[in-house]
C-alpha cells in the first residue's frame, strides 16, 4: 500500500489547493426590467426569459 514517506508541508498543500477557490456568481442586467439576474436564467423580478414572459409574477 502506498504511504507518503514525508509529511506534506502546509505550503505545498495550500499551493496544490490554490485553484479551488470559489468565484462570485456572475450577474447580467435583465433587458426587460433592468434588474440583475443570472445569465441563462428566468428573471425573478419580471419573469421574462429570452424576450418573452415565462413565469407570471404578481404586479404590485
Amino acid at each position: 500500500m502506498a504511504v507518503p514517506k514525508r509529511k506534506v508541508s502546509k505550503s505545498r498543500r495550500d499551493m496544490r489547493r490554490s485553484h479551488r477557490s470559489l468565484t462570485a456568481a456572475s450577474r447580467s442586467e435583465c433587458p426587460n426590467c433592468g434588474e440583475l439576474k443570472r445569465p441563462h436564467h428566468v428573471c425573478s423580478a419580471c419573469g421574462y426569459y429570452d424576450g418573452r414572459e415565462v413565469v407570471q409574477t404578481d404586479a404590485a
